[in-house]
């Protein structure tokens, strides 16, 4: 079997990996490294054994496990074992997830729709709901909401405050710099500013939210990189996935299909948490535009 098929086989969990990597400890880092480099022989070691290959505890195995969204280390073990039959098997995978210029359209839906399956699990995964109910909490009372981001965030940005306006809350996007931050200086406490950032590092969306911050609105980072500049100024990160990005498909469109998923439920987080005021609010707007789908 080619060193090829074995990335593709463990692209999942290396992925995952990525993903969840910056929020662990640099033990639990190792552990992470050495079942998505081989699972195989990961599967064959007790929890004491991937202890001692990796240096670390029995607990820190246990923890990093559970990070990866399995219960204990025998379920983990268990998937190893799976993915290792799989690469002895030496079958070819149906896809992969690198797209080359002479592919057909059949052949590239059948890619694009495999990493985007990818990259909503690894999202997923990596969600931390205790943060994504604070930012919940916090989006459903502000009394008014600012959306930073640019390029392909920015875009993410305009989804989320036009979901939010259509439940009857107050909230804009901003994709200009200057603007952002001369309507950030007027937030106060109350108030919610929310960063989308793949990179965590765009400083025409750190800006505003920084100032923002600043002036005691509660802050939220939508990040690619929860370790990066935007966490900062950031009262709750929500992570993206991190996907691996080939020539004819930009990191842009892996995040964007991570923010998505985020900002979608954070929507339906607000909208359940205000549905009184907001289930008649979609229905008034439903209804005010039901003219132009008839015609």
């Amino acid at each position: 079997m080619t060193q090829e098929v074995k990335e593709i086989f463990g692209s999942a969990l290396a992925s995952k990996v990525r993903t969840l990597g910056p929020s662990m400890t640099r033990s639990m880092q190792r552990v992470a490294e050495a079942v998505a480099k081989d699972p195989a022989g990961c599967a064959a070691l007790t929890v004491t054994g991937l202890a001692e290959l990796t240096g670390t505890s029995e607990a820190t195995v246990v923890r990093t496990a559970r990070l990866l969204g399995y219960p204990g280390y025998r379920d983990l073990r268990l998937a190893l074992a799976g993915l290792a039959a799989q690469q002895q098997s030496g079958r070819s995978p149906a896809i992969t997830t690198d797209i080359a210029v002479d592919d057909s359209l059949a052949d590239v839906v059948a890619k694009l729709a495999y990493d985007e399956q990818q990259t909503l699990a690894d999202t997923a995964a990596g969600l931390d709901t205790v943060q994504l109910g604070a930012a919940v909490a916090a989006t459903a009372s502000a009394r008014r909401i600012d959306v930073y981001g640019v390029g392909a965030s920015g875009l993410v940005a305009q989804d989320l405050t036009q979901k939010l306006l259509r439940i009857g809350l107050i909230a804009q996007a901003h994709s200009d710099p200057h603007l952002a931050v001369t309507n950030a200086v007027q937030l106060r406490s109350g108030d919610v500013a929310i960063a989308i950032t793949h990179s965590g590092a765009t400083g025409d969306v750190i800006e505003p939210l920084r100032v923002a911050f600043e002036h005691g609105a509660t802050t939220v980072a939508i990040t690619g990189r929860p370790g990066g500049a935007v966490a900062q100024y950031a009262d709750h990160v929500l992570t993206t996935s991190t996907a691996r990005e080939s020539e004819l498909r930009p990191a842009a469109m892996s995040s964007r299909t991570s923010q998505l998923l985020v900002v979608d439920c954070l929507f339906v987080g607000v909208a359940q948490r205000t549905y009184e005021t907001a289930a008649p609010a979609l229905a008034a707007s439903y209804e005010a535009l039901a003219h132009r789908h008839r015609r």
